[in-house]
């Protein structure tokens, strides 16, 4: 059994959790799977594993929050009780899913049903993808490469001048193993410290978090303002509804917006001076960090706020070199926050899958996210994402 515990994934998945049960608890989704890398790289077919992954989902769906589990999410500034009582009562049901085997050699993955029941699928799913895949690929893991490969990481971040550089592990989704995610997370914490004075911040990752001492991070995703184009009370509002609605579920915690659902220049339209100043900071997880970053504090320059008082997370595919090319442009200029995800917890020399589980409707009408890295989209209808275009003034990919 690959997942044993339901704390055993990102914590936006509980802050957005929390949002969904007091603001839409009614609201419909469907969720679709895709593989970026599928036939390409090494990357065999996942067809062949169907049956093991159902197995594992089905036994995902046994689960339910025990009671340490709850205290711990309950002992969270930010998490309300009613939303805890909830999580006591919750539990994953097989019915949401559908594994198919294509004709292709790939797999087809559809979580339906009500947003409320099916968030907390995505996660899990996916580490069990990968964990199935690999587990059958590689029979006799090259754990000796993949520990040299993270000393040399840490080795890097070691480096003179570094000192105030902080990563944080965001590779639940994409890792090799539960195993090998908890040594690395060890490991990374042994080496680099997590006190004041560390280097490492933190893990997306609740059930570690929860185990290891160390602490959680994450608020939103991309579902959340995708669902919001179903929910609001208008498309071209949707972004700064979005906001709104998680501020007012918030109350100035958690202040971290995502910046790409729609695009940089669309982003920027919407977070005006009042969101600049609300929001404690914004993620980068499409197109060119460095032009963005640049951008974000232009920005907060025009609209009157001292960028050296907001954070800039990056945590966009990111290595420990980017990692550190990022620091030393803007370090002094802005606080920084470094999220890395499967080059943390997937590198033994193995190519990893590109694997994802995005939200394609909401309510029964599509959802897309325009991201500045196009090859990231996901959406269905064409027809909606060239209205999406339209409405948000983004002009179509070359």
């Amino acid at each position: 059994m690959i997942i044993t515990s339901l704390l055993d994934t990102d914590l936006y998945k509980f802050t957005m959790m929390q949002v969904v049960l007091h603001q839409f608890p009614g609201a419909q989704v469907e969720y679709r799977f895709k593989c970026r890398n599928a036939g390409a790289g090494g990357v065999g077919p996942l067809a062949p594993l169907v049956s093991e992954i159902r197995e594992e989902i089905r036994a995902l769906c046994t689960l339910r929050f025990q009671d340490a589990e709850l205290a711990y999410l309950r002992s969270m500034r930010f998490i309300k009780s009613d939303f805890v009582d909830f999580l006591g009562l919750f539990r994953l049901n097989e019915k949401n899913v559908e594994v198919r085997a294509l004709p292709s050699g790939e797999i087809d993955v559809t979580i339906q049903g009500p947003w409320l029941h099916t968030i907390l699928f995505e996660i899990p799913v996916l580490a069990i993808i990968n964990e199935v895949y690999f587990r059958n690929t590689q029979k006799l893991p090259d754990f000796i490469e993949g520990r040299k490969r993270l000393d040399a990481k840490i080795g890097e971040l070691q480096a003179e001048g570094l000192e105030a550089l902080k990563i944080a592990d965001y590779g639940t989704r994409r890792r090799f193993s539960v195993a090998w995610h908890e040594e690395v997370l060890r490991t990374l914490n042994a080496r680099l410290g997590s006190g004041p004075q560390g280097q490492f911040a933190g893990t997306s990752n609740v059930l570690f978090a929860m185990k290891l001492g160390l602490t959680p991070l994450g608020t939103m995703a991309h579902e959340y303002l995708q669902a919001c184009q179903a929910l609001g009370p208008r498309l071209r509002d949707s972004q700064v509804f979005g906001f709104e609605s998680w501020a007012r579920e918030y109350r100035g915690d958690l202040g971290i917006a995502l910046s790409d659902v729609y695009g940089m220049d669309a982003f920027l339209r919407d977070f005006d001076m009042y969101f600049c100043k609300l929001f404690d900071g914004a993620r980068h997880d499409s197109g060119d960090p460095f032009a963005w970053g640049e951008r974000l504090i232009e920005h907060y320059k025009q609209n009157r706020v001292d960028p050296r008082t907001k954070t800039l997370i990056f945590s966009d595919s990111l290595t420990v070199p980017k990692t550190i090319e990022l620091f030393r442009q803007f370090s002094g200029r802005c606080q920084l926050a470094f999220g890395i995800g499967t080059n943390l917890t997937n590198d033994l020399g193995y190519e990893p899958l590109q694997i994802v589980i995005k939200m394609v409707r909401c309510n029964g009408q599509p959802v897309a996210k325009l991201s500045d890295t196009p090859s990231k989209n996901m959406c269905e209808d064409e027809k909606y994402l060239a209205y999406l275009r339209q409405v948000f003034d983004i002009s179509a990919p070359a």
